[in-house]
């Protein structure tokens, strides 16, 4: 990669290898970490670092000896999108209960840290509020929820 990113080069190559995925020219098998670091002209910890954003939101894993692949299953929008989604999906109201951490974690099979960070990203659009010692709850509709 020749210029500097004001997002940060990993992010730049994780929302690339995304659309990649979503455009469906990648479809199972990613490059290999090698083939990633030659394209992006960047070293093993960036791409690994771009690597495991993506695997932190469930859009690919890695096997040993295998290498990195598209996780199974035809959900592959952003965990944010998709807990976004709940909000519709649970029909849940302004000044409901949004669902634990670790309810979220289970039922996305992602990591705590993954849903921690689509939490901020909701909390800082305005949609969720924090109440202390008892959880988050639904502060405003997702803007493709709200009536006319």
């Amino acid at each position: 990669m020749t210029e500097a990113s004001p997002r940060g080069t990993y992010m730049v190559i994780a929302t690339s290898i995304r659309s990649e995925i979503d455009g469906g020219s990648i479809s199972e098998a990613l490059p290999s970490e090698a083939a990633l670091m030659r394209s992006w002209n960047v070293s093993r910890n960036t791409v690994r670092r771009a690597l495991k954003v993506l695997e932190a939101e469930g859009i690919v894993d890695s096997s040993p000896g295998v290498g990195w692949r598209v996780a199974g299953g035809a959900e592959r929008r952003p965990l944010v999108d998709r807990m976004m989604a709940l909000i519709t999906m649970d029909s849940l109201r302004v000044g409901d209960v949004f669902p634990s951490e670790s309810k979220l974690c289970e039922r996305f099979g992602v990591s705590r840290t993954a849903v921690r960070r689509a939490l901020a990203q909701m909390e800082g659009n305005g949609l969720l509020d924090t109440v202390p010692g008892k959880g988050r709850t639904v502060r405003a509709l997702p803007a493709s929820l709200e009536g006319p």
